[in-house]
């Protein structure tokens, strides 16, 4: 097998891994947003009630101060009631300090009101307060976890990129290039052995000029209907043949004639 080949399928070999470990990566991301989504929705039930005493507080401020001028009215209404001579003016005096009863009345029950309200929120403020808190410490040891755990798999992911780059340095700049653009396309392998007469991934049927090419002079061609890129994997030998290196075993005639030449 070619040098070249050898080193883009062990490429493509940690390219697998890298994949496995950014999927692991990537499985914590919707535990972490669980965790965020669940703080939040707490911290913003704070934050809605703290606005709104802070607005139900206002309301009830602008009412105090007009209660108060009201009482000054009604103060000045009784004044004048207090001071009038005449059937007509003691009339109008006194129909004048009945309105303003009436809404001072109304005011201050409302004002009442308010006060109760604030008092209920103050209370809910509290609570979702510490629900808060509570989920803040509940989270602590699973935000650990998952910060442990994210920053063992970034490591590791940095040491496989690393390995990885060595073992790219082995490729030609061209076939990684177009290795990179297929395996970034597909998301997984890019790189397949021919599988008799047919492209590996697909089982697409190669023409026979092209897997010549790929047999004979270990090219590392495209497929046509896919796009990934072939290979001729070496052929294994027969299982039981005898390796082309090793010398052929002695038969037995050969060893009878050496036994024979022996007696002699």
């Amino acid at each position: 097998m070619q040098p070249e080949l050898e080193a883009l399928l062990a490429v493509q070999e940690d390219d697998d891994a890298i994949r496995a470990i950014e999927g692991e990566l990537a499985a914590f991301a919707p535990r972490l947003a669980s965790l965020d989504k669940a703080r939040q929705r707490a911290h913003d039930e704070v934050e809605r009630t703290r606005l709104a005493i802070e607005r139900e507080t206002d309301k009830y401020r602008t009412l105090e101060a007009r209660i108060k001028e009201h009482r000054e009215k009604h103060e000045r209404n009784v004044a004048t009631l207090d001071q009038a001579r005449k059937l007509r003016e003691a009339t109008a005096a006194m129909a004048q300090v009945e309105m303003a009863r009436r809404v001072l009345a109304e005011e201050e029950s409302e004002l009442a009101g308010m006060a109760r309200r604030l008092g209920e929120m103050a209370s809910a403020l509290e609570a979702h307060r510490a629900a808060a808190a509570a989920i803040d410490e509940e989270q602590v040891g699973a935000r650990e976890s998952l910060r442990a755990e994210t920053s063992r798999l970034e490591s590791m992911l940095s040491e496989a990129r690393r390995v990885r780059a060595d073992k790219a340095s082995g490729v030609g700049a061209s076939l990684l290039s177009r290795y990179d653009r297929i395996a970034a396309r597909r998301r997984s392998q890019a790189l397949f052995a021919i599988r008799g007469l047919t492209c590996g991934a697909c089982d697409t049927s190669i023409p026979l000029q092209r897997r010549n090419a790929l047999l004979v002079a270990g090219l590392i061609d495209v497929c046509e209907a896919c796009g990934v890129l072939l290979y001729a994997a070496p052929e294994a030998p027969a299982a039981g043949a005898p390796a082309t290196d090793t010398p052929a075993a002695e038969t037995p005639a050969t060893d009878a004639a050496a036994s024979a030449d022996a007696d002699g």
